[in-house]
């Protein structure tokens, strides 16, 4: 597995791959890597990638102030070796001013389906999202960009972006990876501990009763988009952000009976800011 610091490195191997006709895979990470990035390096592979490309870089422009850039969990030497073990190619390791030179001065900023949810809470999170995944993007040369569902807006945005620009890259998007007991697997579970461990299945609980009251014929989003969220609401230890039912295509808001819709939760467990999201129907 080759290591490639700067974007000159990645491009040279984009470069050279390409040259031997290869399709190339691109799965971006912030590293601390758990089961559900391996997968996404698995699905990469499915989707017919000859040579995959793994990224680790902590973006601080996605991270707002008072957030937890600087603490976010890293561990580079447990990543590599998870990488390695996955079959990966390259990873690409870049440093905050090799993305960030100094002067730095432009960023891409998708307007529309960036807004609300997440959007909302974190302002400038998408726009510095957008612009990491699109350096990512030139840098590594892609044919194919796997994302995982769990970050449903992000992975929204990063359609957008990649069509309005014409990068040309096929984004895939990777099922959610659950523990035994539902929580989706994410790097800032770390962060849990004790009773906001177990506080923390308020969130799947939540979306896995909208899902059993979708199978039992209820179609109003609003309906099951509250249910998802009584269940978050009725945790102590969790305080409820938001919890809303979108077109699981343009994720414009749905209200009344729908074919189908996304649920999208998230709440503040302990120290975690948490995420989840469920696709009902068709």
């Amino acid at each position: 597995m080759e290591r490639l610091v700067t974007p000159a490195a990645m491009r040279a191997w984009a470069d050279a791959r390409r040259a031997e006709g290869a399709r190339i895979g691109l799965v971006p990470t912030m590293g601390y890597l758990h089961d559900g990035h391996v997968s996404l390096v698995r699905v990469a592979k499915e989707a017919g990638s000859e040579a995959v490309a793994a990224s680790i870089f902590v973006n601080p422009t996605q991270f707002g102030p008072g957030e937890d850039f600087e603490k976010y969990p890293r561990d580079e030497a447990r990543d590599l070796a998870m990488l390695d073990a996955a079959g990966v190619d390259a990873v690409y390791l870049p440093g905050v001013k090799d993305m960030y030179p100094e002067g730095h001065q432009t960023f891409v900023d998708v307007t529309g389906v960036s807004r609300g949810l997440c959007g909302a809470a974190r302002p400038g999170h998408f726009r510095g999202v957008a612009t990491v995944v699109a350096k990512l993007f030139l840098a590594s040369k892609p044919h194919v960009a796997v994302f995982g569902e769990k970050d449903y807006q992000q992975l929204a945005v990063i359609r957008a972006m990649n069509r309005d620009l014409d990068f040309g890259v096929e984004i895939v998007g990777a099922p959610i990876v659950r523990e035994e007991d539902g929580l989706a697997k994410s790097s800032r579970n770390v962060y849990l501990k004790g009773e906001d461990r177990v506080a923390a299945r308020c969130l799947s609980r939540g979306l896995f009763r909208a899902r059993e009251l979708f199978g039992k014929g209820e179609r109003d989003a609003g309906i099951l988009a509250g249910v998802a969220g009584a269940a978050i609401d009725g945790e102590p230890r969790a305080l409820l952000e938001y919890a809303e039912g979108r077109n699981p295509v343009t994720l414009a808001p749905l209200a009344g009976q729908v074919d189908a819709v996304t649920i999208l939760v998230a709440a503040k467990v302990g120290p975690a800011r948490l995420i989840d999201n469920i696709t009902l129907g068709k």
